[in-house]
């Protein structure tokens, strides 16, 4: 059988293969399955060190935290929302992509997602559980951070609905625990392929019980797609709820610069942006560490990078807009807050927001500059810092100038603040790292759906 994948016709009639080296299904499984059953390469083990060094200085910051006080943090007055707010919103955008890539890619139908799906669905799980710590320790009293639930307590305090924060708290909630069964649900499968290969007793074990004995029966995988596909229509519009949700934090506040109705589709389009170039800094070197060339293809890279250029022209516009609804409204205060960001105090932090999340991206139109890997990896690492320095520039110079210049006052973060920032992606690279070690890192069974052998007599692709 002639695969048309692999002739010479232009991408543009036939594009390449998304499973480019193995020709049998056993093949994909040795390859998988060999990630976690190898031992790890010594890179591996340095950055484990690294990320746990990192996530012990987490530890040691938010237990001196809550002896002293967050008067430890660099907020004053009138920044009272400073790097732990930042933090917690670059957090929950980076989440975005997982279910963006697993869910809606797989209602529409779009096979180039099934070798990066499981990587994005980890990635978003890993990245809410650092955004959920932010809130909480900055609350002051995380001991009281049950009264942000809907419990009868002893003191008949119940939260208020009316506020974005109660919000905040359900809809990141239900977009983590539906995140959770959804990455999973598709990984049973794969666990149930682990435990059938295990040598040791306790990998047998553990990996029976968390595939919750599949047999892979026609019923059992009927069960499966039919569970699969409603999780993947229930986090579609979690998509664009919970980062919505987040930017009504902002939006609803009366302060110049964040009362503004472009927030929610704003934050939604820079969440997709940042989610996918995190995507893309993990993917890159893991596919070179454990060997996944062959079903992490360039054509999977390639679309990425598509996606963050187009995200990143919607962000761009996004800035733009800002400036011209604050001209528009004729309201001194907000044109203050936009000239100010571009030319006061924060003016660093404002042009480094706009070099890495608009300038930079652009380079993607160059199919070269899409090809080369490293390239791609630098530009994505620059997006992720970008999209910090927007979430830092929105949350942090609107406060610093609001209404009354006698209230003004510089933020400086303090060493607690760096380091706890640091410490969160400690938590971050050692939770993934331990993912790569004992989990299915790709989707076997969905890698062997899209490769020409599970569909003899038809060449092509649905989806593209």
């Amino acid at each position: 059988m002639v695969n048309l994948a692999s002739t010479a016709l232009p991408e543009e009639i036939c594009p390449p293969a998304l499973v480019q080296g193995p020709t049998e299904f056993n093949q994909v499984t040795e390859i998988v399955a060999g990630v976690a059953e190898r031992k790890p390469p010594r890179a591996w083990y340095i950055a484990f060190t690294i990320a746990l060094s990192l996530l012990g200085t987490l530890g040691c910051c938010v237990a001196y935290l809550f002896w002293e006080g967050v008067g430890v943090w660099g907020n004053n007055q009138p920044v009272a929302w400073g790097w732990p707010i930042v933090n917690f919103v670059f957090w929950v955008g980076i989440g975005h992509a997982g279910t963006l890539i697993s869910a809606v890619l797989f209602l529409f139908r779009q096979n180039w997602r099934t070798s990066i799906n499981r990587f994005a669905e980890a990635m978003t799980i890993f990245a809410v559980m650092c955004a959920g710590l932010f809130p909480g320790i900055h609350v002051g009293r995380p001991w009281f951070a049950y009264w942000l639930f809907p419990l009868p307590n002893q003191m008949d305090m119940w939260p208020n609905f009316r506020s974005p924060l109660v919000w905040d708290l359900f809809a990141v909630g239900t977009y983590a625990t539906v995140s959770l069964l959804f990455w999973y649900i598709g990984m049973i499968p794969d666990l149930a392929t682990f435990r059938d290969r295990s040598v040791t007793k306790i990998r047998k074990v553990l990996y029976g019980i968390f595939s919750l004995g599949w047999t892979g029966s026609n019923r059992a995988w009927h069960r499966y797609e039919k569970a699969y596909l409603l999780l993947a229509a229930l986090a579609t519009p979690l998509v664009l709820s919970v980062h919505s949700v987040v930017s009504f934090d902002f939006a609803t506040a009366q302060l110049p610069g964040w009362h503004t109705t472009i927030f929610p589709p704003y934050f939604v389009a820079g969440a997709i942006f940042s989610g996918f170039g995190m995507v893309i800094t993990l993917m890159v070197p893991a596919r070179q560490l454990f060997g996944l060339k062959d079903l992490v293809t360039m054509r999977h890279l390639e679309n990425m990078c598509k996606v963050i250029m187009a995200t990143g022209m919607m962000v761009g516009y996004a800035y733009g807009m800002e400036f011209f609804i604050s001209w528009y409204s004729g309201n001194p205060y907000e044109g203050f807050v936009f000239i100010n960001r571009a030319f006061g105090n924060y003016y660093w932090a404002y042009w480094i927001m706009v070099s890495c999340n608009v300038i930079f991206p652009q380079l993607f139109w160059f199919k070269k500059i899409r090809r080369n890997v490293w390239a791609m990896w630098i530009i994505a690492v620059l997006v992720n810092v970008g999209m910090w320095f927007e979430r830092f520039v929105i949350t942090v110079s609107s406060l610093s100038r609001d209404f009354l210049p006698g209230s003004w006052h510089y933020f400086k973060p303090t060493i607690i603040d760096i380091l706890t920032f640091a410490g969160s992606f400690g938590l971050f690279f050692t939770l993934f790292l331990l993912f790569c070690r004992y989990l299915p890192v790709i989707a076997i069974s969905e890698i062997k759906n899209v490769m020409p052998e599970a569909h003899p007599g038809h060449h092509g692709e649905e989806g593209e």
